[in-house]
């Protein structure tokens, strides 16, 4: 392990990110929010949005993830957050049974994956802002805004 620290849900692994806890752990809202990096307001209200998502409810509320949440929630994220997706895009795609609940799909693959393992085809669904980038697009535009970002480096000395 190197010396130098990095911070951040990116550079962490998914063990360090978990605190440790074995993959079969259930997780508090708090560790969720912090693997996903989204606020824990946002989980709940996709708890409100989507009904699949059903973790379980001790006392006073209390909320605990199966692991099998997690991934659902990391798919729904991935929907929402990469590939552009509305709440109601993404509720459509859950009743016709085309968003995994397992590990699948991640945040590298490019495509997401239906639940039977097929690549899901790049159809307009109803409620889903139509993309204007493909994955090859906005990998060769953030080439160039790295190529920008060194030339104005060169340029400011």
């Amino acid at each position: 392990m190197s010396d130098t620290l990095q911070s951040g849900p990116l550079s962490a692994t998914p063990a360090e990110r978990r605190g440790g806890k074995s993959a079969s752990a259930f997780r508090t809202i708090s560790e969720v929010a912090r693997e996903l990096d989204v606020p824990q307001h946002v989980l709940r209200f996709w708890e409100s949005k989507f009904s699949q998502v059903k973790p379980l409810k001790r006392g006073g509320g209390r909320r605990y993830y199966r692991p099998e949440d997690v991934d659902l929630l990391r798919n729904i994220r991935t929907l929402l957050y990469r590939d552009g997706y509305t709440i109601k895009g993404v509720q459509k795609l859950m009743r016709e049974g085309n968003v995994a609940r397992g590990p699948e799909q991640t945040e590298d693959d490019p495509s997401p994956v239906q639940a039977n393992g097929a690549a899901r085809q790049e159809e307009p669904v109803e409620g889903q802002p139509q993309p204007g980038l493909s994955a090859r697009q906005r990998a060769e535009i953030e080439a160039v805004l790295g190529e920008l970002s060194e030339i104005r480096k060169l340029l400011n000395g």
